[in-house]
């Protein structure tokens, strides 16, 4: 895709320090961390989301779980950590190639993920 911000890293016409290169996926800095510790991790395939993808896509996911997992030892946040996606425009996907944040390194404790405040779930 020509207008892909995560192709144009890929392709090393942006530049970025990667923390992985292999395995057909990438992962380097967050821009705009959430937490002390925040790495993308992205397939090279273009994927535009989780939505889109397909059976022969299922060993490079599962790779990408086990790369959130070295990446998390390497950085030292093993045993606290979180991987997170989403797909789809709703759900606050906001550049349409799949995508993982890994995020840890929290002090004490991880911020709550669901205080039940504002969940249409519980109504």
């Amino acid at each position: 895709m020509d207008d892909c911000i995560f192709c144009k890293i890929v392709k090393g016409d942006i530049s970025t320090k990667f923390e992985w290169d292999n395995d057909g996926i990438v992962a380097f800095d967050d821009i705009e961390p959430i937490a002390p510790v925040h790495i993308l991790i992205i397939p090279k395939k273009h994927i535009e989301s989780l939505k889109k993808v397909k059976k022969e896509d299922t060993e490079l996911l599962g790779n990408i779980q086990r790369i959130a997992s070295e990446l998390a030892e390497k950085k030292g946040i093993k045993n606290a950590f979180r991987v997170l996606t989403a797909s789809g425009k709703e759900a606050g996907q906001s550049v349409f190639h799949l995508h993982y944040h890994l995020i840890g390194g929290w002090k004490d404790k991880a911020p709550e993920m669901w205080t039940g405040k504002n969940s249409k779930a519980d109504k």
